[in-house]
């Protein structure tokens, strides 16, 4: 069995112990603008590649799937804003194990990944099924 590297430990430790805090409030601001026209444009598309770092990889995937969290819309049913929300967080893991995938070979790692994306992308696909289910359903009363 393959043993961690310390030094992907140490920095895994480090960016959650500073980037968690950071993305909660962030998270938190922006549920309120859910529904609003706060952002624009077309949205970000993740696309892995070697052309870029690892950790670059990662910073699209979040930054993708914030943008998809961002612009999910919320009716105030909560099982309707629960699903739109659901939808690109089970994505940004999808993505982050494509890129997981480029950039090891670490046997155990690799089948990790690979079940994120086969166990993620088929909860994706009964989010949106719910979703077209409870179409009717979902508008706010």
């Amino acid at each position: 069995m393959r043993s961690f590297n310390s030094s992907f430990l140490w920095h895994l430790l480090v960016a959650l112990s500073f980037g968690l805090p950071t993305a909660m409030a962030s998270a938190q601001e922006a549920h309120h603008h859910h529904g609003n026209a706060t952002t624009s444009g077309p949205p970000p598309v993740f696309v892995a590649s070697t052309a870029k770092p690892f950790a670059k990889l990662m910073d699209d995937a979040m930054a993708v799937m914030d943008d998809g969290m961002q612009r999910a819309y919320m009716n105030g049913v909560s099982e309707h804003d629960f699903i739109t929300m659901m939808i690109p967080h089970h994505q940004g893991a999808v993505d982050m194990a494509k890129g997981m995938l480029l950039y090891t070979t670490d046997p155990e790692i690799r089948n990790l990944a690979l079940g994120i994306i086969t166990e993620q992308q088929n909860e994706i696909r009964l989010m949106q099924a719910w979703l077209k289910h409870h179409a009717d359903a979902s508008e706010k009363k």
